[in-house]
């Protein structure tokens, strides 16, 4: 068990939502759509909370998130993928890029919460 991941030590946050993967970093999100304005709204437990500006039907929340994501992350939608949770509210999503690191990751998520 000492293969902890020092995930937030420029702000000492644990962030259990966001992990390190080959080539990138997964997120685990609680996403609840029907807002009235897209945001993240902070670390829950082992997810980060984000409202979206979508309806859950027909997939729009899933791409409201991928947009949403990229917009904040500055990435390309191409290399935000849905990998559990298409139906849930609970949703795994890996961004892959080799610039990308947990802590710049968590950073730019967390400095964006009002």
């Amino acid at each position: 068990m000492s293969g902890s991941v020092g995930a937030g030590t420029s702000a000492g946050l644990d962030a259990a939502w966001c992990s390190p993967i080959a080539g990138g970093v997964r997120l685990a999100l609680q996403v609840t759509p029907n807002a009235k304005k897209s945001q993240v709204i902070g670390p829950l437990d082992d997810v980060l909370k984000l409202r979206l500006q979508a309806q859950p039907i027909e997939g729009k929340a899933n791409e409201a998130l991928i947009r949403f994501l990229a917009e904040l992350l500055a990435l390309p939608r191409s290399k935000i993928s849905i990998t559990h949770g298409q139906t849930s509210k609970k949703k795994l999503v890996e961004l892959i890029g080799a610039q990308l690191t947990v802590d710049a990751v968590v950073y730019k998520l967390l400095s964006t919460i009002a």
